[in-house]
């Protein structure tokens, strides 16, 4: 039957006002989860660290109250609070209410400028439910209030002021974000991360709903950001840095090599964590690589030719361009595009280093000589690698022995449970949904990568079971679309062992296999603490609070509590009803927040050093309850 519909003029929808923003609140913020609702923060930031940029701003104060709203102030010059001489209103309405209206466009009140497209504070004020916004100027204190992007007020002076700056208070809007409480840990990283990238910018945060609060500003800008990243490492040299302008655009480095076998790089246009690269790393790697060649060369070191990975092993690098015109790949600013920034970088990076090594021969001797032995030791991998895939022809299908695979093919609805121990993993497979359940054991401890090169990875009698498993490669042939399971979960106890042979999974999924945990596709179960039983009530629970909770429910007489030590102390029935089964386990997916403070957990963690890991550990030890990365 033919279906009759009239496609006109009238059926074009047109989206006025702020409107597009709360229909697709996910274009403009990346989505409205956890992720979202703190950018709205990074968001109002992004205009006092463009003040700061511009060389106004020297204080910013980041206040959580206990009401659920959010406060940042900033001691900047203020938003303008003048007519628009197009708009005949406010410029503080303008800016507040109109979607890429700011001054960030005609390069005069900014050179460069941060912020997600233009859109930032607007779509803020279109996502909370209140917002006031108090702007210090020309001797006033000036205020707005909005809901849901609507003004619910004229701009008024409320009172009088020396200072000048902007001080913008907002209520998200439960409407758009399912979880409106902001984290303190959140927070806390991406201030510190733009404190380190704007030297000398005082950044204060309050918590009132625990009074915590910490300020951060460092002198030493990249710089201190590197020696903050190679905490738990030996550096084997001062920090190399170097800023320069050029054709307007102004590049900074800071790297230093240590004695891990890891590469971190963390990149940044204006402010923002370009998490994907672009041109700018393009560039630095380009150099990097061709003056530790020409050094070789002319110093006949080695015949062995250098890889760009060769370079980089044990490198810890911080890049910080400023761009007038950065253009982005993709919605959310995570590539730098600009064609002209790769050779401009490449030329800075390979004028300062190759003049740093003829300075300072006996460091470049030291850097040199660690990149050959990662030469040598890549050769010693892709022997392994071949030893490993000759050995994996041998076994049943190229999966491990120990493996009790499940059925379902398609790895979207797979799972595997990484049990540590075979009489838990026995239990394991007992108890679980043989179509898509598959189940391997690991036993003994654990190799730390932290501290090993790939070579010995390969080799590792613990690990390569885990790789031939999850059939998607390692290092350069690392493919994510061969994943065979989008579910991988480490099951290990709830004791110090447990705990450590997770943190060595962990370790091992972040340094060698991120996509992994950057997809979501890492969890760890969450087993139960205790089984309290009365008559024939059976309740299982997660820590001492919740028994405690319980127990004041139901009464402690006739209660008999069974406290788990492992998971091979549960049955099959029991673990399955706890554990395996979707509709009652209580698992803890993965997530990389903020890159730069995994990476140094990590590093802290699983590192040589002892003195840092183990202040990490009293600092936090009241704060642990589950690790989310």
């Amino acid at each position: 039957m033919e279906q009759k519909t009239n496609y006109g003029a009238e059926s074009i929808q047109v989206l006025k006002g702020l409107d597009a923003p709360r229909r697709r609140p996910s274009m403009y913020i990346g989505d409205t989860g956890q992720r979202g609702l703190h950018h709205l923060v990074y968001e109002v930031l992004d205009n006092s660290i463009d003040e700061s940029l511009a060389g106004y701003c020297t204080h910013i104060k980041v206040i959580v109250h206990q009401d659920g709203s959010i406060t940042v102030e900033d001691n900047g010059r203020g938003i303008p609070v003048d007519i628009h001489p197009e708009e005949k209103k406010s410029a503080l309405e303008v800016v507040m209410t109109i979607l890429h209206a700011g001054g960030k466009f005609d390069k005069k009140s900014y050179q460069v400028s941060g912020g997600l497209h233009g859109v930032g504070i607007s779509v803020v004020n279109a996502l909370s439910k209140l917002l006031i916004v108090q702007v210090k100027r020309d001797g006033k204190i000036h205020q707005q209030a909005y809901a849901r992007g609507i003004k619910t007020s004229e701009v008024e002076v409320i009172g009088e002021t020396k200072e000048t700056g902007t001080i913008v208070k907002f209520y998200p809007d439960e409407e758009i974000f399912p979880e409106t409480e902001f984290k303190y840990d959140i927070l806390v990283g991406r201030l510190k991360e733009l404190a380190f990238l704007n030297k000398n910018l005082k950044i204060e945060i309050l918590d009132e709903r625990n009074s915590k609060t910490e300020t951060f500003q460092y002198e030493g800008g990249i710089k201190s950001f590197v020696e903050s990243l190679n905490l738990g490492r030996t550096a084997l040299h001062p920090v190399i840095y170097f800023d320069t302008e050029k054709e307007k655009i102004q590049v900074e480095i800071s790297m230093q090599y240590n004695n891990s076998y890891v590469e971190v790089t963390h990149s940044f246009v204006n402010m923002i964590h370009t998490i994907e690269g672009g041109t700018h790393e393009e560039g630095w790697r380009t150099a990097l690589t061709r003056v530790v060649n020409d050094y070789i060369k002319k110093n006949k070191i080695t015949d062995i030719k250098l890889t760009g990975e060769d370079a980089r092993e044990g490198l810890t690098t911080v890049i910080s361009v400023r761009v007038p015109e950065p253009q982005f790949e993709g919605q959310t600013k995570t590539k730098l595009g600009n064609s002209e920034v790769k050779g401009l970088v490449s030329s800075i990076v390979y004028d300062k280093l190759g003049t740093f090594f003829e300075e300072n021969p006996s460091v470049a001797k030291l850097i040199v000589q660690k990149i050959v032995d990662a030469a040598k030791s890549r050769e010693a991998a892709r022997k392994a690698r071949e030893l490993t895939r000759r050995k994996s022809a041998l076994e049943s299908g190229s999966l491990p022995g120990k493996l009790a695979d499940c059925q379902e093919r398609d790895p979207s609805k797979s799972e595997i449970f990484i049990v540590e121990g075979d009489s838990a993993a026995g239990t394991a497979v007992g108890g679980r949904d043989r179509k898509n359940q598959a189940i391997l054991p690991l036993w003994g401890k654990m190799l730390n990568v932290e501290k090993a090169r790939i070579d010995k990875i390969f080799g590792n009698d613990k690990l390569q079971p885990l790789i031939l498993s999850l059939g998607c490669g390692i290092g350069e042939e690392f493919n994510v679309d061969k994943l065979r399971y989008h579910k991988i979960v480490i099951m290990s106890d709830a004791d110090t062992d447990g705990h450590h042979i997770a943190t060595l999974l962990l370790t091992f999924f972040y340094r060698y296999m991120r996509p992994l945990i950057e997809k979501g596709y890492v969890y760890i179960a969450m087993p139960p603490l205790f089984k309290i039983k009365k008559g024939k009530d059976e309740i299982y629970v997660y820590n001492e609070a919740e028994r405690d909770k319980v127990l004041d429910q139901i009464g402690r007489d006739g209660v008999a509590i069974q406290r788990y030590k492992g998971l091979g102390e549960m049955n099959a029935e029991q673990l399955w009803e706890t554990t395996l089964d979707p509709e009652r386990r209580y698992m803890k997916q993965i997530t990389i927040d903020d890159a730069a403070v995994a990476d140094q957990m990590f590093s802290i963690l699983m590192g040589e050093e002892v003195g840092p890991r183990r202040d990490f550990i009293f600092e936090h030890a009241n704060e642990v309850r589950n690790l989310d990365v």
